[in-house]
């Protein structure tokens, strides 16, 4: 989907999500040196740095919507957060230049998976949120 031109409309984004489950579980970690290579995420802030690390022992699996948001786009974070608060599952969201990539509890993330593709579908056949 690299070639891909971005896509900002919010109807088109939520209509393209296609939601895809990492089987891997993540964990996030502060850090007092150099971040792992294998650090899929890096955030620095003035209380210190937070790595995402891959941890077999993770609280968190990793949602990454496929589809190619541009990141001017309006309303994809709010919908997805919104849709998954509903069903009182958390959402911790990071956006690539690609994709969003959203951290939802490991033991609830089947349902989170569902309740996205879910709201892909509605928008895909017109209703819901629209831009």
């Amino acid at each position: 989907m690299s070639g891909s031109a971005p896509v900002g409309d919010l109807a088109g984004m939520l209509a393209g999500m296609a939601p895809m489950l990492d089987a891997r579980r993540w964990a996030f970690v502060l850090v007092d040196t150099a971040p792992p290579a294998e650090a899929f995420a890096i955030i620095r802030e003035d209380e210190g740095t937070t790595a995402i690390l891959p941890d077999p022992a993770g609280d968190f699996a990793r949602i990454t919507l496929m589809v190619h948001s541009a990141l001017n786009g309006v309303g994809l974070t709010a919908a997805v957060a919104g849709a998954l608060a509903e069903r009182g599952i958390a959402c911790n969201v990071v956006a690539g230049f690609h994709h969003d990539h959203l951290f939802v509890p490991w033991e609830r993330r089947e349902e989170a998976l569902a309740t996205l593709a879910a709201l892909s579908k509605n928008a895909a056949a017109g209703e819901g949120p629209s831009a």
